[in-house]
């Protein structure tokens, strides 16, 4: 029991996680430390010349400098410029010391090579770069300035090893701003990668969820509205022909319970031809007549300008890769213009544009409405997560991104100088089978 109390203090002390900034100053504070016990513990068992006084008055300034960039690491970590500024710092002190410890003779200038180091593994490839020209020229400097005297050794001439030592240096510091250098980016596009993937993940669970929910309520919504079909046209035919008061109701009832009975049974088209992975290839001008079919049907009160432009004059045979999930996604945008136009000037107006593009190999659909446009600070977040909104276009916009990405497209948003929103989906063509060339 007492050893266990006695390992505790010690486990929790070396098991403690330690942020990145807090390694780099320990890291930085340990390198002065073992400059102070070489200067005044084994100089002369390592060689150390120490015949000048500026070299204390350099050590108390670089005490005074690591307690201020240590109170100050978290800002200075937080950009590159001020984490550079820190290495050059620690670069010059570094060279100081060694130049007045023996310059070039030092053992110890191989040290040199750690700010290089940490540079290539935190900060882009120019920072590693700099250093080892300025180490470099100031390793260069040091050998020029050794004394003839100390350049032989007992008889023997120490120059050939110092220059060795020299080319040696090079040789590492090269080594670290080229192979460390290239593995630490890659090291941090993976990072980049992974955390897309996980952002990508936790997405589809979202919208597996929300796949989930939609079915069941699809499949609970059935039996109601079969249910409702039979009393309202049960009430049809017991109503008099000369009310003139029910027909209207009656009428507004039965195109609503109309348009649910068309929803639920294209969400089972949907949802069979998702399972089987039927596909077509439709053309821009397929894909427009059939959107514009759909809101005839669907959303008559909408005032729909459909325009086609072929900057390329594109093969008849090409066209993107569709499924029944496709459609739905591209009303759902045309609703949500339909009712932002409604809200700004009163009328359901939406501007849908097809633009076939880069040598007939990719075609941009783009749905511009005539509201107030959406904040910049949205744009970004639309159709990636759920955002709580006045106008209820988080989730909508959330599925209609995913069934775009699923058929290989892409949805942009931007706000309009003259005002309102386009939303442009792009997706890449390809001929359609049985075409001939």
């Amino acid at each position: 029991m007492i050893n266990s109390k006695l390992k505790n203090p010690f486990s929790s002390l070396f098991n403690s996680n330690f942020g990145a900034t807090d390694q780099l100053a320990l890291l930085r504070i340990a390198g002065l430390l073992l400059k102070l016990g070489l200067t005044f513990f084994a100089a002369e068992t390592f060689g150390l010349s120490l015949s000048s006084p500026v070299l204390y008055w350099g050590m108390c300034l670089e005490a005074m400098y690591l307690a201020f960039t240590f109170r100050l690491r978290e800002p200075i970590a937080r950009t590159e410029s001020g984490l550079f500024i820190v290495l050059l710092l620690d670069t010059i002190f570094w060279i100081s010391w060694l130049y007045f410890t023996g310059g070039a003779t030092n053992a110890f200038i191989s040290l040199l090579l750690l700010p290089i180091a940490i540079a290539a593994i935190t900060l882009p490839k120019w920072a590693p770069w700099s250093l080892t020209l300025l180490s470099t020229v100031a390793y260069s400097l040091m050998i020029f300035s050794v004394p003839e005297s100390q350049m032989k050794h007992h008889g023997m001439d120490m120059s050939s090893h110092y220059l060795g030592m020299w080319f040696n240096f090079l040789i590492s510091s090269l080594v670290l701003t080229t192979s460390v250098a290239y593995i630490a980016q890659r090291m941090r596009k993976q990072d980049v990668e992974l955390s897309f993937m996980r952002e990508a993940q936790l997405r589809q669970e979202k919208l597996l969820a929300l796949g989930t929910a939609s079915a069941q309520m699809a499949h609970q919504l059935a039996t109601p509205l079969a249910s409702l079909r039979l009393l309202v046209d049960e009430v049809v035919e017991e109503t008099p022909a000369q009310d003139s008061n029910l027909k209207p109701i009656l009428s507004e009832m039965d195109s609503a319970l109309l348009r649910c009975e068309q929803t639920l049974h294209s969400l089972r088209t949907a949802t069979e031809s998702i399972r089987e992975q039927k596909q077509t290839v439709l053309s821009a001008n397929q894909l427009l007549n059939t959107l514009k079919q759909q809101v005839l049907l669907l959303m008559p009160q909408v005032k729909l300008e459909l325009t086609l432009m072929d900057e390329s004059n594109a093969d008849s045979h090409m066209g993107i890769v569709t499924d029944a999930s496709l459609l739905p996604a591209l009303m759902s945008l045309v609703e949500n213009a339909a009712s932002a136009s409604l809200a700004e000037i009163g009328e359901e107006r939406v501007n849908v544009s097809a633009l076939v593009a880069n040598q007939g190999h990719r075609l941009s659909i783009l749905v511009k409405d005539h509201g107030v446009g959406i904040p910049k600070k949205m744009h970004a977040q639309l159709g990636q997560e759920l955002i709580e909104s006045e106008q209820g276009m988080g989730m909508a916009l959330l599925l209609s991104h995913a069934s775009f990405e699923r058929l290989g497209g892409r949805l942009l948003l931007a706000g309009l100088p003259e005002g309102g929103t386009v939303a442009e989906v792009s997706f890449p063509m390809q001929k359609s089978v049985g075409a001939t060339t």
